[in-house]
């Protein structure tokens, strides 16, 4: 029933008060798919580098591909997909183009996170 690592009931026994009030907190599948989607943007560790780099600064492609020894074509591809996830966003001064994180909710998935893995 369950895997040996994990800690089971001895025998199944639902408790439908519990379920119950579950079911009804629960958010839509369409929530979870994104918010999961969401999560897997953060499963790259190079886009996680460039985030915390973006955490302390707002910098151009050319500087965040010096500060973590990328291509500007690597970077580009990356700042894509961060940028589709709605957790960067960009503006144009001149020629340059400079990235910063999109809120401060991006600034707390961070912090959490990084809180998380070094309690």
């Amino acid at each position: 029933m369950c895997a040996k690592e994990i800690d089971c009931c001895d025998e199944r026994q639902t408790h439908e008060n519990l379920l119950a009030s579950v079911r009804e907190k629960l958010p839509p599948e369409e929530h979870l798919y994104d918010l999961a989607e969401l999560f897997k943007v953060f499963g790259d560790s190079t886009r996680v580098r460039i985030l915390y780099v973006l955490l302390e600064e707002e910098v151009c492609v050319c500087d965040l591909s010096d500060a973590l020894a990328m291509t500007p074509s690597a970077v580009s591809h990356q700042l894509k997909i961060l940028s589709r996830a709605k957790l960067i966003r960009s503006r144009r001064e001149g020629k340059s183009v400079f990235y910063s994180l999109a809120d401060d909710h991006v600034r707390t998935m961070l912090a959490q996170g990084m809180e998380h893995i070094t309690e």
